[in-house]
């Protein structure tokens, strides 16, 4: 899964031409959550899918060449289609499926940014924007769920969405958690490390010790993947701001290497301990 996780990453890091990618091993992996809510894992973003009697709800779509795999995958668990595509932020890894689920029927939903943001894109297409959009909440009621749909300011990006199955306790995060690695903040698309830790806190007082929880990135995951996410973050935050208060620049805070007691736990290709800490100076620099 690691494997996939960087692959994808790196695929968003270096913006390689799509055709250099080898699409075609990406295996689609279904994991039941509970009965009629699953994570589905390819390259890129973890989705969630609910199946029932209304049809599909998919959250997040990875990239446009696994479309073929993701809609097979859909299929083996429902013969029902999907009605209502929900992006938790802009990032290619998660919308790139989006024209085509469009094309079939679907409405795509996501937070106000998440539209202006992919409409910006030199190559953006029509099919690919939210048709409904929401500046903090909406819910939607289909399969038997009330599924809550919440924006935290400013984590990952400026366009983040927390999905929460009320009725059932499961949690979609987004990529507001990566589960067991340095998480990815994308300062440039709005996002910060205290509004990070902070959608984490909020999700941490939502939550319990039975909570499903599908990350962005990262293995199903509970109460305690996240509250270590938590804990390491705050202490990130803790030690980068301690340097940055003694005047050190960027580059000294590097070399003094504060976070060397996480990289073997958290380190991974595409956020490196390096990276993890050049991007908490740079945001707490800004704030």
């Amino acid at each position: 899964m690691r494997i996939l996780i960087i692959a994808a990453m790196s695929f968003l890091a270096a913006a390689p031409a799509l055709g250099q990618q080898d699409f075609s091993k990406v295996e689609i992996k279904t994991t039941r959550v509970l009965d009629g809510i699953y994570m589905l894992e390819g390259w890129g973003g973890n989705i969630g899918l609910s199946v029932g009697d209304d049809g599909a709800f998919v959250i997040d779509d990875q990239f446009a060449p696994l479309n073929a795999k993701l809609t097979a995958a859909i299929r083996a668990v429902t013969d029902k289609p999907v009605e209502f595509v929900l992006n938790t932020h802009h990032h290619g890894d998660h919308t790139g499926g989006n024209p085509a689920l469009a094309g079939s029927g679907a409405t795509i939903i996501a937070h106000d940014n998440v539209r202006s943001r992919l409409a910006s894109e030199d190559d953006a297409a029509p099919d690919a924007l939210p048709v409904i959009t929401f500046s903090q909440t909406v819910t939607v009621r289909r399969n038997g769920h009330e599924i809550h749909i919440y924006h935290p300011e400013n984590a990952h990006t400026d366009g983040d969405a927390v999905v929460y199955f009320r009725d059932v306790n499961v949690v979609h995060m987004g990529d507001i958690l990566f589960s067991g690695m340095y998480p990815y903040i994308d300062i440039d698309g709005g996002g910060s490390l205290d509004g990070y830790i902070a959608a984490l806190e909020a999700a941490n007082q939502m939550v319990d010790g039975d909570t499903k929880i599908i990350p962005g990135h990262g293995p199903l995951s509970s109460k305690t993947e996240l509250e270590a996410s938590i804990e390491m973050l705050k202490s990130v935050r803790t030690r980068i701001l301690a340097l940055i208060n003694d005047g050190l620049d960027e580059d000294d805070v590097v070399a003094a290497n504060p976070l060397a007691d996480f990289h073997d736990e958290w380190n991974w290709n595409f956020i490196t301990t390096e990276r993890m800490t050049r991007i908490a100076f740079r945001s707490l620099s800004a704030t």
